[in-house]
């Protein structure tokens, strides 16, 4: 089958489907200008950070509690490599489907918060997001567009303590409430399920697919490599995320020859 066909297909699975469920990881950002990650710490992949520590020492829930000044470190260096990026087609595209159909919800384990800022707001932040500030003494929390001028470690100013980024380091619990969105959401149905850009390593992402292929609900990947779920799944695009959401939009919506 040629990329055209299987194009072809993956886009009248997802004109037919009203209950959309997308799981997105790294890949989806490339396009925007971000680098893809060995799950948060892929700036350090197979090196030590400049502490002489693995990227999972550094940026562990420990560290953090212990020494912040080390997690901070490389926190703030992974959000300055990020800073600056704009959503992409892809992005731009899951929150217009969700527009359109009666329910599209993002299961994301980015922390960049592209999908919100593309207009998606059926999003489970799995990973939580870089955007939100708490204090680890009185819980005071903020939002914060970067972290340029940020004192770094940041104080609280309402006890002075310390503030952390609201996002999962190694070592961490994932947040519940996030958990029990993604339980109703598969509770309450789907007809199809899209995971793009992920390499699906961990069981909670691969697991929405999982459960699909097992329900003989649709399932699709979109990935340029070979992932955990690609001998689960459907249909698989081998294109990255900002080159197949337009394919697959302008099959959906095909101009009105009228318009011509």
């Amino acid at each position: 089958m040629t990329q055209a066909q299987a194009l072809d297909a993956v886009a009248a699975i997802l004109a037919r489907a009203q209950r959309i469920l997308f799981v997105t990881g790294a890949g989806i950002s490339v396009d925007s200008g971000l680098p893809t990650y060995r799950g948060i710490g892929g700036l350090y992949h197979e090196r030590l950070t400049e502490d002489g520590l693995s990227i999972e020492e550094a940026l562990s829930g420990e560290m953090m509690a212990t020494r912040p000044e080390i997690a901070w470190r490389y926190i703030a260096e992974i959000e300055a490599s990020c800073r600056g990026a704009r959503p992409n087609a892809a992005h731009r595209l899951i929150a217009a489907l969700e527009q359109e159909k009666e329910m599209v919800c993002v299961l994301t384990q980015n922390v960049d918060g592209l999908h919100r800022a593309a207009g998606s707001r059926n999003v489970i932040e799995i990973h939580g997001t870089v955007h939100r500030l708490h204090c680890m003494a009185c819980h005071h929390g903020r939002k914060v567009h970067d972290y340029a001028g940020l004192q770094i470690p940041p104080e609280c100013p309402q006890c002075g303590g310390i503030m952390r980024p609201e996002v999962v380091l190694f070592g961490e619990a994932l947040p519940e409430h996030a958990l029990e969105r993604l339980e109703a959401v598969l509770e309450r149905g789907v007809d199809a399920v899209v995971s793009i850009g992920t390499t699906s390593v961990f069981p909670y992402i691969a697991g929405p697919v999982v459960w699909a292929a097992r329900q003989g609900l649709s399932t699709v990947e979109i990935n340029p490599g070979d992932t955990m779920v690609s001998g689960l799944v459907d249909w698989r695009l081998r294109m990255c995320a900002a080159e197949a959401l337009p394919e697959l939009w302008q099959r959906m919506h095909p101009r009105d020859p009228a318009e011509d």
